[in-house]
């Protein structure tokens, strides 16, 4: 069954995440354009995602804002494995993960190869970080709490044990405070 071109049953998209935790942070009364134009994204796109998340029960359309608790469950046990990293070679770009505030703040790491999203105008050199979708680098420039929660989501898709489970304590007190 289709609606507007989507299946019904269509699964989520990298992009959905991104949207999702932009409107994690956005202010009330947000607009699709608006979105779309942040991102960098369609506003068609933004669209798509929303109702996709939507069906996935990460969003609720009732308030207009994501099911934070189900987001916040999903990044934290499911969505590295279905958005799964990819590590690339040795780039510049932006530092991500640990290497990223707020775990930076808290934990040690040598800076011999961090994991960086690559970038033209990164300013950092290290271990090339396949950003969850395209528009994760810029967005993130743009927006610091945003990208904030995409490190804290790639400190979930590649850190180890104890990475996991102070970006999953940073991400529930992130998402908790937000609106």
């Amino acid at each position: 069954m289709e609606r507007g071109g989507d299946t019904l049953g269509e699964m989520l998209k990298p992009q959905d995440i991104v949207v999702l935790l932009k409107l994690a942070v956005a202010q009330p009364g947000w607009t699709f354009m608006q979105v779309a134009s942040e991102l960098g994204l369609s506003t068609s796109a933004v669209h798509r995602s929303v109702e996709r998340a939507e069906r996935a029960g990460l969003y609720d359309g009732f308030n207009r804002r994501p099911n934070r608790q189900a987001l916040l469950e999903f990044l934290s046990h499911g969505a590295r494995y279905v958005f799964p990293a990819v590590m690339q070679g040795e780039a510049r770009g932006f530092p991500t993960a640990w290497a990223a505030h707020p775990l930076s703040r808290e934990l040690s790491f040598s800076t011999h190869s961090i994991p960086v999203w690559p970038h033209a105008m990164g300013t950092e050199r290290g271990i090339a970080l396949a950003p969850l979708h395209s528009v994760v680098p810029e967005a993130s420039r743009k927006d610091a709490q945003l990208g904030e929660l995409l490190a804290l989501f790639d400190a979930i898709r590649i850190g180890n044990a104890r990475e996991r489970k102070l970006a999953i304590k940073l991400l529930a007190k992130a998402l908790e405070g937000l609106r």
